[in-house]
């Protein structure tokens, strides 16, 4: 009998969210062109950099340096200037994001081995290209003064550091965004889908008959929550189909642990929902409920920046955060075939999410049963 319950209630939020045919295109159409578009734009490589160079070198080094700049994939376009103020005006209107600076001396100074000036101006409103920019720069820089008479004479004397990097060899950004779009994604669509629920019940009036019904508050639990978990874990293999044959991820791990762990996952984050959900009075109310708690949620996952790098009192803020956790998981299957025991060590903590945020959409629902 309660089978024959549940499974009614459960069809009918099936048909509630794809009876509407602008339900199943928001459902479908955007979370993969979210996928398709954000692994492409959402990048850390710094590419397309315009460069102003201001060069008072008439030297063989200073010219070899321009042209190893202009040769770089990584610049755009080089130009050129005498006067250090329209230097100055590009970087102001962010014409340009460097200007280089090639002191008189540059050439005789790196043919002796001395200290070459050479100044590099940054423009530190776009601090984090400018540092990648710099970086690539000094590497040029580097590069060219290893090849000089002076400096073939001292790599003999110097240790040279050969980087050797695991897991993603080649730093293929998409390796590092497409698994991370894989959880941040699966989050805003099950978000979302639970949050609207019990928010659309009470505008269009059905809440209050589905509190006088013979189902119990954990069927109405359970109804709610499989069917945002099914259309979850649907577009999560969605999303590793799309990994592995259009991005070209490997898959290094056992799916079994991804699927597993994304249960617990996709749970944690209905359980969320549910309880934004319980507390809203509208659907308004509820998709605003959700991205107040999804912004921060994605800032504070590791997805962009370290955890560690975060300030001391603001961490312990993240434990709470179900992202944080599957984002390892996800990573580490794709990545690095992450062993059960780590698997399990980041599944715990959702499952606990889950249970907290479950039992108080519960308590509300018996609230509303008072």
């Amino acid at each position: 009998m309660w089978w024959t319950r549940l499974r009614a209630l459960i069809v009918k939020e099936f048909l509630a969210v794809l009876r509407d045919p602008k339900g199943r295109a928001i459902l479908i159409g955007p979370p993969i062109l979210q996928l398709l578009i954000f692994s492409y734009a959402a990048t850390l490589e710094v590419r397309n950099v315009d460069v102003m160079i201001l060069n008072r070198d008439a030297g063989h080094w200073s010219e070899e340096l321009i042209e190893r700049i202009e040769a770089s994939p990584t610049f755009r376009s080089v130009e050129f200037t005498a006067d250090p103020a329209r230097m100055r005006a590009a970087i102001d209107r962010q014409e340009v994001i460097a200007a280089v600076v090639i002191g008189a001396d540059f050439s005789r100074a790196i043919e002796a081995g001395a200290p070459a000036d050479l100044q590099l101006i940054l423009d530190g409103r776009r601090s984090n290209a400018a540092q990648i920019v710099s970086g690539y720069l000094s590497q040029i820089t580097a590069a060219l003064a290893a090849e000089t008479p002076a400096g073939k004479r001292a790599a003999a004397r110097t240790v040279s550091t050969v980087a050797r990097n695991w897991f993603n060899p080649n730093l293929t950004y998409q390796w590092f965004m497409v698994p991370n779009l894989i959880a941040s994604i699966a989050l805003l669509i099950g978000l979302i889908v639970t949050a609207l629920s019990i928010a659309r019940e009470r505008e269009l009036g059905t809440f209050d008959q589905l509190m006088v019904s013979p189902l119990r508050v954990h069927e109405i639990l359970v109804g709610k929550l499989v069917p945002p978990m099914m259309i979850g874990l649907f577009h999560i293999t969605v999303y590793i189909l799309a990994a592995v044959f259009l991005f070209g991820l490997p898959l290094r791990g056992s799916l079994l642990l991804l699927y597993g762990s994304s249960l617990f996952y996709l749970a944690s984050v209905v359980g969320i929902g549910l309880f934004i959900s319980a507390l809203s009075m509208t659907q308004q109310q509820a998709i605003l409920g959700a991205f107040l708690f999804m912004v921060p949620a994605m800032l504070l996952s590791g997805f962009a920046t370290p955890i560690e790098n975060m300030p001391g009192w603001l961490q312990p803020v993240t434990l709470v955060n179900p992202l944080r956790y599957f984002l390892v998981v996800v990573k580490g299957v794709f990545l690095k075939d992450i062993s059960l025991a780590e698997v399990i060590a980041q599944t715990v903590p959702l499952l606990l999410i889950a249970i907290a945020t479950l039992s108080a959409a519960a308590w509300l629902f018996r609230r509303r049963l008072e």
